[in-house]
């Protein structure tokens, strides 16, 4: 005689867990990019004149910009101009 187990699946996450599961990642994500900029901020003070980290920041920098439009349906140009304002 066979003995029948139960299959015992988890159930899919809904939308809100995935949605708050993933609003968390991107939180520890921001937290860990600013322990890097931190470091990156000593290298720079080091080494003043390497114009390599800079330019890491460029990156950064036009990432996020693409980030920012891509969340809040902005245009590249006003987020850029925003970023003008505030200097």
């Amino acid at each position: 005689m066979t003995k029948r187990t139960r299959e015992t699946t988890k159930p899919e996450p809904t939308a809100a867990e995935t949605y708050a599961a993933r609003r968390n990642d991107i939180a520890r994500l921001l937290d860990v990019l600013a322990m890097e900029l931190d470091k990156h901020d000593e290298r720079a003070k080091a080494d003043p004149r390497n114009w390599g980290l800079p330019g890491n920041l460029g990156k950064v920098r036009s990432d996020l910009i693409d980030l920012v439009g891509f969340i809040s349906g902005m245009e590249r140009e006003r987020i850029e101009e925003f970023l003008r304002d505030a200097e």
